[in-house]
């Protein structure tokens, strides 16, 4: 998977379309990402210790990571990732579109 935790990211398909937001979790076996803001549901969850009023409670829920892509550092818009080695012997990821280093 060419995202990690903590990248910001476009949605590129499905019923968020054009909504951005940051990666909060990544789940490399399911090919899934957590956006945050993006793929809202409705929970009706029991009361419990941790919420005593239970109730309906709205969380994100993980997207497949081909409905999402990179944001551009420069522009916002969607960028495919490539990779590169500096000259001291780092391998970083690059947005394709604009050149720009996203570490």
């Amino acid at each position: 998977m060419r995202v990690k935790t903590g990248d910001k990211v476009v949605v590129i398909a499905g019923k968020d379309k054009s909504k951005s937001g940051r990666i909060l979790k990544v789940f490399p076996k399911e090919q899934r990402v957590l956006v945050e803001g993006v793929n809202i549901v409705k929970r009706h969850t029991k009361p419990n210790p941790s919420n005593p009023d239970g109730g309906i409670l709205e969380k994100e829920a993980p997207i497949h990571v081909s409905n999402v892509a990179i944001a551009d550092p420069k522009t916002g818009q969607a960028t495919r990732v490539g990779y590169k080695i500096l000259e001291d012997g780092t391998k970083v990821r690059y947005a394709k579109k604009s050149g720009e280093t996203l570490e």
